[in-house]
This record gives structure tokens, C-alpha cells and sequence, in this order.
């Protein structure tokens, strides 16, 4: 009998983005944007990014610290309603031992002139590779990575 284990943990991220929701939705839908600002930290090396931004589509992509370990994400789409809503389901891998698996809904709202967006991510973290709190952080960095992609000039 091994000592396997699994964490549940879960976590809800709202963004305001001075941005209208087709703008936001974009960059999640575009290959060249989303991989702009959908990467690790900066000193990590970047591996390729696929994305297939569609109901039934996919996306991949690796990085990691230099030397290693390498994290894959490989991700199935769900639910794609322009400009509104956004449901995926991932896997986290890290040197191809899966350390998460993950449900995300990100919801875009009309605020004003910009978008609320509000991001919700239900993990299952396996045998204590990852820190749930870790990975609310990386993702908020990761949305703030968005808001200075929405920065550029359209």
C-alpha cells in the first residue's frame, strides 16, 4: 500500500481590467496574445505553446526553471461563450509525474468602460507536489501579466 495522497483545494480571483470583454476574451483566444502573457516566471525557459481556443479544443505548453524541472500544461476546453464565459479542465505535470488536475471558470462582466473578470479554479493536488497557495498566486501573477497584455497598444 503506497502513502499516495490528495489535496482539494480551491480559489476564486477577480480582476478589473480597463478593457471592454471582447478585449479581454481575446487575449485569451488569440495563440500570439495568450503567449505573451500566459507564461511562468521570468527566469524560467519557455517551451512551445499550442492553442486550440475552441468548445473541444485544446492547449499545451512547458517552461520551467533553468535545469529543470520542467511543468507541462495540458488543458481541454469545455464551454467557450465569446466575451462572457470560459470553462477548462487541466493537468499540471511536472518532469511527466501529474501533480494537479484542475476545473477554471473565468467569467468576464461589462464594469463600467472595462471588465470584471472573476476566475475560479477547483484543484485536486496530488501526493503533495504543489501547494495549492502557490498556485493562487501564480495564477493571480498570471493575471496581472494580462492586465499589462491588455496595455498594449490594440
Amino acid at each position: 500500500m503506497s502513502d499516495r495522497t490528495i489535496q482539494h483545494a480551491g480559489f476564486t480571483i477577480e480582476r478589473r481590467y480597463r478593457a471592454a470583454p471582447e478585449r479581454v476574451f481575446a487575449a485569451w483566444a488569440d495563440p500570439a496574445a495568450k503567449a505573451r502573457w500566459f507564461e511562468g516566471p521570468e527566469d524560467w525557459d519557455a517551451g512551445p505553446h499550442e492553442l486550440d481556443f475552441r468548445e473541444g479544443g485544446s492547449e499545451s505548453g512547458s517552461g520551467g526553471p533553468k535545469g529543470g524541472p520542467t511543468h507541462r500544461f495540458r488543458a481541454i476546453y469545455w464551454e467557450v461563450v465569446p466575451n462572457e464565459r470560459i470553462v477548462y479542465t487541466y493537468e499540471l505535470l511536472i518532469d511527466q509525474v501529474r501533480s494537479s488536475v484542475s476545473l477554471v471558470t473565468v467569467e468576464l462582466k461589462p464594469d463600467g468602460e472595462g471588465t470584471r473578470l472573476t476566475l475560479t479554479e477547483h484543484g485536486a493536488f496530488f501526493d503533495g507536489l504543489e501547494d495549492p497557495d502557490l498556485r493562487r498566486d501564480g495564477t493571480g501573477s498570471l493575471l496581472d501579466a494580462l492586465a499589462r497584455e491588455l496595455e498594449r497598444d490594440p
